[in-house]
Formats: C-alpha cells, sequence, structure tokens
C-alpha cells in the first residue's frame, strides 16, 4: 500500500469530517487523554468518515483501540513501544508507524520492521516540547539513506513553504500539525498542501 505525501494529523474526528471532503488521502488521528468509552466512539466515527473519502487512517497511540475497531493503521512514539503489543498489532493485520529522534531509536523501530519511520522534528517545533532540537534536512537524508525502502516521514515544524526540501532530503512522506489547525484558513492551507504534494 502506497501512501500519500501529505499527512495531516488532528486531533479530533470534526477536523476530519472538515478536511476530508478537500482531497486528503491520509490522516492521522491523534487524540490525548479521553475517556475510553468517547475514545471508542471517535475511533469508530474517524474510520467511517475516513472510509466515506477512501482515506487512509492511522490512529496514534491507542494500539488496543485500534485492533477493536479494526483499523489498518497504528502510529507508536517511543515510549508508547514500552508497553505496545506488536506481536498482537500485526496479528490483527495493522501496519505500524513508528517515530524516531536518535540512532537508538532507529534501530530500535527497524527491528520492528515498521510500515514507515517518522523522523522530527525537522524544525522547530510549536507543539510540543521536546528534548531533541532540530534534526535538519541533513538527517532526513541520512535517515532515507539507513532505512532504504521503508516510508520515511518528515514531522516537525513543516509547513507548505518546507514541504519539497524536505521531500527532496529523501522524505517519502511529510506530516503537517499546526500549519494546518493553527491557520486562520485551515481549508485554503489544506488546499495549498495538497497543490504542493501532488
Amino acid at each position: 500500500m502506497k501512501l500519500d505525501r501529505f499527512y495531516p494529523i488532528f486531533d479530533s474526528v470534526e477536523w476530519l469530517e472538515r478536511m476530508l471532503p478537500l482531497g486528503v488521502k491520509l490522516a492521522q488521528l491523534r487524540i490525548k487523554d479521553m475517556p475510553e468509552p468517547d475514545l471508542r466512539h471517535a475511533v469508530t466515527e474517524a474510520r467511517a468518515i475516513c472510509q466515506k473519502y477512501d482515506t487512509t487512517l492511522i490512529l496514534n497511540d491507542y494500539w488496543r483501540s485500534a485492533i477493536d475497531a479494526g483499523c489498518d493503521w497504528v502510529h507508536l512514539g517511543q515510549e508508547d513501544l514500552d508497553d505496545a503489543d506488536i506481536p498482537a498489532i500485526r496479528r490483527a493485520g495493522i501496519r505500524l508507524g513508528i517515530s524516531t529522534h536518535d540512532h537508538d531509536e532507529l534501530e530500535r523501530a527497524l527491528r520492528l520492521t515498521p510500515d514507515y519511520v517518522a523522523l522530527g522534528p525537522v524544525y522547530p517545533t510549536k507543539l510540543k516540547k521536546m528534548k531533541w532540537h532540530q534534526q535538519g534536512l541533513e538527517k532526513l537524508s541520512e535517515w532515507k539513506g539507513l532505512i532504504g525502502q521503508t516510508p520515511l516521514v518528515a514531522i516537525g515544524g513543516m509547513t507548505v513553504e518546507r514541504a519539497q526540501g524536505a521531500l527532496d532530503a529523501g522524505a517519502d512522506i511529510v506530516s503537517v500539525v499546526t500549519d494546518i489547525t493553527w491557520n486562520d484558513d485551515p481549508e485554503a492551507r489544506v488546499k495549498a498542501w495538497l497543490e504542493a504534494t501532488r
């Protein structure tokens, strides 16, 4: 399965409902701190919306919910890997994306044969405080050399204007959060992203 090059991350089903009709074909649902029954409902809704628009849904963190809802993809950070049941995820036929920031994390990720590897933050990010400073485009090129055919996702501080540079440096996919959700006109920004990555 080939993933789209434009990979927005949204923190609610409402965002999916709003943005998928514009032509988004790959999206992550990243919800933090939601009670289990509400989460289950949100994942089921998100899956239905993504099916309606023929969009690949990647669920962040909640691998048990991904299994229960019959999701196709889950994304795990390094901390999530500590208690994730990778064999159970694989038995459920779920594909796996993994965040990496340094060589040790990349080695750990590659041992799990992920379906994509994410590197970030490529640029300084406004979304969360991280112990890693910006990785830069050179590191994207290095990572691509190390992971070969495995798709590489560039994330962190990505904007429409920076997208081509990340793709030229070796990223197969560019992931974005605040450049859309913090934008005064998110719909126009998504259209600009689609134009820049297709």
